[in-house]
């Protein structure tokens, strides 16, 4: 721990105001996702607990009829803002960690053996990450919703809707960790310790593994976090427009959906506030992100 708080990584950290600030900011989203349940003063997935007559109800304002206050307002619903952010936060977070875990996987496991084996495989393999890239991520996650959705059973869709948002975000995502990782395995089997790894007689996915895998993650590290930004809004993106997260768990795509429903019958804050919770994350995990890869990558010095 000593030696981390002498490093120059440490030392570039403090001295940038803005990897601060942005740190702080998914310190405290991601913190108030994990604690929701301590946190959040109702619980909006239970549908049995709200109180419809505590709908539309102002921030900071006595409701009319019940009497109660509530710190953001809440919904058509009588759901309580603050804690459905909250909520929805752990959905679309859970959602965009997971999504970005499996493009990362996929990617770098066809990374390594596009680069690694070359041939046939590194031709084929490139050839769908070409195609693949030319259409727009979000169209590519919205076709493979549809088509799992409609390969499920109805009675499945709302209990599986969170899987196959997952699967199809984390597999429109894939191709920058393949390219990424391709390009440095090409340079890095030339080296001297992988030739030497061959003479010892390790296997080829031994090399990759525990030679070669390790001296791709920094590349793969500042790519996650940029594709978590994309992955939350793709997320929101779809639940947005009714093919993501179940009414029953909504995600912040899904409240900016309610939301913009009544922003012109003068309830403002039911879009506002997750808007403004969506556009924060997203921010804050993209400018994070440009902050590692200036500091990790020492050509940008």
């Amino acid at each position: 721990m000593t030696d981390f708080f002498d490093s120059d990584f440490w030392h570039a950290f403090k001295g940038s105001p803005v990897a601060i600030i942005a740190f702080s900011v998914v310190v405290l989203l991601v913190g108030g996702a994990l604690l929701a349940p301590w946190l959040a003063p109702t619980n909006p997935f239970d549908m049995g607990a709200l109180n419809l007559m505590n709908g539309f109800t102002p921030p900071l304002t006595d409701n009319a009829f019940t009497g109660e206050r509530f710190v953001l307002g809440t919904d058509d619903q009588g759901r309580d803002l603050l804690s459905a952010i909250l909520y929805g936060l752990r959905v679309s977070l859970f959602v965009g960690f997971s999504a970005v875990g499996l493009a990362l996987v996929l990617g770098v496991s066809l990374g390594l053996l596009a680069g690694y084996v070359g041939g046939w495989l590194d031709a084929f393999i490139m050839r769908v990450a070409d195609v693949q890239v030319t259409f727009p991520s979000i169209l590519i996650a919205m076709l493979i919703f549809g088509v799992a959705q409609g390969v499920l059973p109805p009675e499945a869709r709302s209990e599986l809707a969170i899987g196959v948002l997952i699967l199809s975000i984390g597999l429109s995502e894939w191709v920058q960790f393949a390219r990424t990782v391709r390009g440095t395995t090409l340079v890095e089997k030339e080296k001297e310790y992988v030739q030497a790894a061959k003479l010892m007689g390790l296997g080829r996915f031994q090399i990759m593994r525990k030679h070669i895998l390790p001296n791709v993650l920094g590349p793969v590290l500042v790519i996650a976090t940029i594709t978590l930004a994309l992955a939350i809004i793709a997320e929101a993106t779809l639940s947005f427009l009714g093919v993501g997260a179940p009414p029953t768990e909504p995600s912040l795509g899904t409240l900016i959906s309610i939301g913009q429903d009544f922003l012109f019958s003068g309830e403002w804050w039911i879009l506002l506030f997750p808007a403004l919770t969506l556009l924060s994350l997203a921010l804050a995990v993209n400018l994070l992100g440009d902050w590692l890869r200036d500091t990790l990558n020492p050509r940008l010095q």
